[in-house]
């Protein structure tokens, strides 16, 4: 029975102290409704999104309509494609944002993305979101917390 004990006390200590540092992924539907497309503001879109390592974005568009690269700065701002049979273009394209920094995105379509702003930069985060400064009641709540939980422990493997 104390193996028992030892293994449920591992166990809610482990979620106790991992729980708060997870996150979620976070699936984003590029242009919302209005997809991957041109005369689209996705500079506007993006504005007020937080993307972080681990989410997605998806890309979706009439297969054969547009594609999607993934480009550097200065090819962004020139929309220069790199080369041919490079870029996505399913018309359901998941991308996964594998890595902190700035991203680009351009369609590489006839002149989508020069004169039809189909374009999109977004700025992609660490692995978990910025945690706000804690205040006094939230530092010590959780102290509270993990120091009843740990009493709650030693008194089960005591018994």
């Amino acid at each position: 029975m104390s193996t028992f004990s030892h293994v449920v006390m591992f166990v809610v200590i482990s979620i106790a102290l991992l729980l708060p540092m997870t996150t979620v992924a976070t699936e984003y539907v590029v242009g919302d409704d209005s997809g991957w497309t041109t005369n689209f503001d996705y500079q506007n879109w993006a504005k007020d999104k937080q993307f972080y390592v681990g989410d997605t974005l998806v890309f979706k568009y009439q297969a054969g309509a547009h594609n999607v690269y993934k480009v550097n700065a200065s090819s962004f701002a020139s929309c220069t494609i790199p080369e041919p049979g490079t870029g996505l273009k399913s018309g359901h394209d998941v991308v996964t944002l594998a890595a902190p920094g700035k991203k680009w995105y351009i369609c590489g379509v006839g002149r989508h993305c020069a004169d039809l702003n189909q374009k999109l930069v977004i700025n992609v985060q660490g692995w978990f979101a910025p945690a706000p400064a804690p205040n006094s009641a939230i530092k010590y709540g959780y102290q509270t917390f993990m120091a009843i939980v740990v009493i709650i422990l030693a008194i089960i493997t005591i018994n």
